[in-house]
């Protein structure tokens, strides 16, 4: 059944803003727009007022580029951490996936993105520098590269190895039980963490 035509422009409107989030097509859209219609009004401003104070008040961590509701996130701030290892990732998300796996206790550093040309992305639009920077300053002695095993993560990977050369810091990458090409964030939880407990030092992965 097709819903080309709706009866009200209010609702086509509301149907057209829940379709431009990733995954909801035009139908699911307008059984979502139609569910809010049956809640009280309060629950609905409740509903988008959580939306507002999510884009205009979130932080990204000052240390770690993670998205917290302080300037500092929780991880970091979390003194019980292993202050030493540093768990490199490509996005918010997939610090989440680690965290799940409950097999890290070190902090995070989120690059935001990995280099692909192909994109327009390159070293410089990622967070690298400030990477380099805790290594150097923050009396780092392990770095874990967990990005995705895709070409864009193995480039990466091979980057940030040859920009923390020099430093006494072990590299390591995390090992192969995630497959070739899959993205970290759709991993399951057990493979994931195996792969952070199996991590091999960096320098082995590219003399295969």
């Amino acid at each position: 059944m097709q819903y080309d035509r709706l009866p009200s422009t209010l609702l086509e409107n509301a149907v057209s803003e829940f379709s431009r989030l990733p995954g909801i097509g035009r139908k699911s859209a307008l059984r979502l727009a139609l569910h809010l219609l049956k809640l009280d009004k309060e629950d609905v401003e409740q509903f988008g007022n959580a939306f507002i104070a999510l884009r205009n008040e979130i932080q990204y961590c000052k240390v770690c580029h993670n998205i917290s509701d302080t300037e500092v996130c929780s991880i970091c701030s979390n003194k019980q951490r292993d202050r030493q290892t540093l768990c490199v990732v490509e996005n918010i998300k997939d610090v989440m996936s680690v965290e799940n796996t409950q097999q890290f206790n070190g902090l995070y550093h989120v690059l935001g993105g990995v280099i692909s040309p192909m994109d327009g992305i390159g070293p410089s639009d990622l967070n690298v520098d400030s990477l380099v920077g805790r290594v150097a300053e923050d009396g780092v002695k392990e770095v874990i590269l967990a990005l995705s095993p895709t070409m864009e993560g193995d480039t990466t990977n091979f980057y940030i190895y040859r920009k923390l050369a020099g430093l006494n810091v072990e590299v390591s990458t995390i090992a192969r039980g995630v497959a070739i090409g899959d993205e970290l964030e759709y991993a399951d939880e057990v493979t994931l963490g195996r792969s952070i407990l199996n991590r091999t030092p960096f320098k082995e992965s590219i003399t295969k």
